[in-house]
């Protein structure tokens, strides 16, 4: 847990969820995709690696050039533990498509700001942009 001192504010762990989509199956597109959207959840949320405990990637089957993990080294998360998997082949699921899940520290009463961007969007259009 980060921080100090006998702030009121109490850092409590939460998930922050995001997922975005790849035009091909490239490994340049899905490193600067996922750069994107890790980036994004980052900003969002106001969130420094030290208050990241873990983040998880998945990628549906028709991506398998690279790993989504190899982005968030690129983007500053090269001492966190990731971790990538595979999502489960559901019909008519959106394609192309990488999901995160991040284990983080956010301020007592903070709200996690989800991040769906691309074709994602489609998942959760119940959240703002």
């Amino acid at each position: 847990m980060r921080g100090g001192g006998t702030s009121a504010a109490v850092p409590r762990l939460c998930a922050v969820r995001g997922a975005t989509t790849v035009e091909t199956d490239d490994a340049d597109a899905i490193r600067v995709r996922t750069a994107e959207l890790v980036s994004e959840v980052l900003r969002r949320n106001a969130l420094r690696s030290d208050d990241i405990v873990s983040v998880v990637f998945t990628a549906t089957p028709d991506l398998t050039a690279d790993f989504p993990a190899a982005a968030a080294r690129t983007v500053g998360l090269s001492g966190t533990p990731l971790l990538c998997a595979q999502e489960i082949p559901v019909s008519g699921a959106v394609e192309r498509c990488v999901r995160v899940l991040v284990h983080c520290y956010l301020p007592n009463g903070g709200q996690a700001r989800h991040v769906y961007l691309h074709g994602a969007r489609q998942l959760r259009l119940d959240l703002p942009e």
